[in-house]
């Protein structure tokens, strides 16, 4: 956990900025639970630390679309585990209303496969 604090030091504090509603607290925590794995594995990976960044702050966006959703839908019965699962897959992630270019799209799509693909190889 310390890389990646050293590289994220507000990691633990994404719920609390995903949050909409006082609802959103709680399940950002669970889904920031769900992250966690990934984002100390990518943190103790040999990439380069920008890559590590680049791929942290579009987990960070990842998680806000998610919240957006589950708020939208009130979906908080729904486990974050399982809406993690959902919202990402071989092809990439859910369209993401903070990106402005085909390259931040192939980013964050990146990000999502790599996340996809660690969540499977992991049986998580």
């Amino acid at each position: 956990m310390s890389k990646l604090l050293a590289i994220c030091p507000d990691f633990t504090e994404w719920p609390e900025r995903w949050m909409g509603i006082e609802e959103d607290l709680k399940y950002g925590r669970q889904l920031l639970e769900e992250m966690r794995p990934f984002a100390e594995f990518l943190a103790g990976s040999n990439l380069a630390r920008k890559t590590i960044k680049r791929h942290l702050d579009n987990l960070w966006l990842l998680g806000g679309e998610i919240i957006r959703e589950v708020s939208l839908y009130e979906e908080y019965s729904v486990p974050a585990s399982q809406t993690l699962r959902e919202a990402i897959g071989r092809d990439g992630g859910p369209w993401c209303r903070h990106l402005n270019s085909e390259a931040e799209v192939n980013s964050f799509d990146s990000t999502c496969r790599k996340l996809y693909k660690y969540l499977v190889d992991n049986n998580s």
